[in-house]
């Protein structure tokens, strides 16, 4: 099982990490602050790592730079309050994959822990990460991984190709497991304002309730359909 860190300055919550993690077979390290969690990920190589962004001597975002810099693949996810929305976003514009709220539900850390790892899993075997397809003659741009900045070299071609054929509609199916950055996130917008400008109609559908909640902040979902799955944005497109 992959070995998991976790950063964070409240004691409570490193010992509900500790308890649910080891429970689920996990090999758990635990850091009361920055530098201790820094120095714990160099010497243990951890496949995700979990921080709090609200810290005393080295605050998370500190943090989530130096794990970066010096391993950039490594799958970050932030520990934040309910409400604190501002700060997650600030979180994925330096590339942390994923948030989850205090206080801590087991079922949220399961599903947060379940993407992390499959995304790593993804990445390693190569998988596809953008793919557009036609089914039931509508288009369709499937997203898996992580949606970064090298994204714009694939989603901005994958977008003109769509309203160069003459679609009047695309639908976006998200894997459940998609983590979006910020340069992500600019990326896709800037996709959205093309179809706009075209006057093609977007559907989204398979968000995890994490990213649903990030797009809705950022007015993402103010002018698409929000689908629960493919064939019901397909559905809809085709009556």
């Amino acid at each position: 099982m992959p070995t998991i860190l976790v950063i964070d300055d409240e004691t409570a919550t490193l010992t509900m990490f500790r308890l649910f993690l080891s429970a689920l077979g996990y090999r758990v390290l635990t850091a009361e602050d920055g530098p201790t969690g820094l120095q714990l990920m160099e010497q243990e190589d951890p496949a995700v790592i979990f921080t709090d962004l609200k810290m005393p001597i080295m605050d998370g975002f500190d943090v989530i730079r130096a794990i970066k810099k010096k391993v950039p693949a490594t799958e970050v996810v932030v520990i934040t309050g309910h409400g604190d929305m501002d700060l997650v976003l600030q979180a994925l514009n330096l590339e942390a994959t994923d948030f989850i709220n205090k206080p801590i539900k087991r079922e949220a850390l399961e599903a947060a822990l379940a993407r992390a790892i499959q995304r790593r899993q993804d990445n390693k075997a190569h998988i596809e990460q953008l793919a557009l397809s036609r089914p039931d003659a509508v288009a369709v741009i499937t997203m898996r991984g992580k949606l970064q900045g090298t994204a714009s070299s694939q989603l901005k071609p994958m977008a003109r190709e769509v309203i160069g054929a003459g679609d009047r509609s695309v639908v976006f199916n998200f894997d459940p497991n998609l983590a979006v950055t910020g340069a992500g996130i600019t990326t896709l917008t800037q996709v959205l304002n093309e179809f706009r400008q075209a006057k093609v109609d977007v559907a989204f559908s398979g968000l995890s309730i994490n990213l649903q909640t990030v797009f809705e902040m950022l007015g993402l979902t103010r002018y698409v359909r929000v689908c629960a799955a493919e064939s019901e944005a397909v559905a809809a497109f085709r009556d």
